[in-house]
């Protein structure tokens, strides 16, 4: 696994998060971690308008999981965000592994997944605010031969 880090402003959502969708296969999971307000939707956004999303894809907070399946996009891919979460056995309702066989997942709030993970993750972390945000990200082995940035 490697480490990548930047600094980062909302204005770099669509580059960084369009070479990041564009790079998604089937099987990928990205972790978006940061505070309310970090920017994590809007870097999700960004990854879904590269795989072909027109307007705007609203934020899976109140439904949990907001999936996106062809011809809206080119790859499925779930959006999901885990915020409402209260507890980890809550997952198993959400099906989440199923969204892998033939898509993505991209999850918000990731630590309310407790023990469970998957390995081979994308780990996306934004610190800090405004224009002194610091977007890092840990590369998996999966994702080095593609990482975009």
């Amino acid at each position: 696994m490697s480490d990548f880090s930047c600094r980062y402003d909302l204005s770099d959502a669509e580059r960084i998060g369009g070479a990041i969708g564009a790079a998604l296969i089937p099987g990928d999971v990205v972790l978006l971690s940061g505070d309310l307000g970090a920017g994590k939707t809007t870097l999700a956004r960004a990854m879904l308008k590269a795989r072909g999303l027109v307007g705007e894809a609203p934020s899976p907070t109140f439904a949990i999981v907001q999936p996106y399946t062809p011809p809206e996009v080119d790859l499925a891919i779930a959006h999901v965000d885990l915020y409402r979460i209260e507890d980890a056995s809550e997952l198993i309702e959400l099906g989440l592994d199923e969204y892998l066989y033939d898509g993505a997942l991209l999850i918000e709030w990731p630590e309310r997944l407790g023990a469970r993970g998957w390995l081979s993750a994308l780990t996306l972390t934004i610190s800090g605010s405004g224009d002194a945000r610091v977007l890092t990200a840990d590369v998996p082995r999966a994702w080095e031969a593609r990482w975009p940035l």
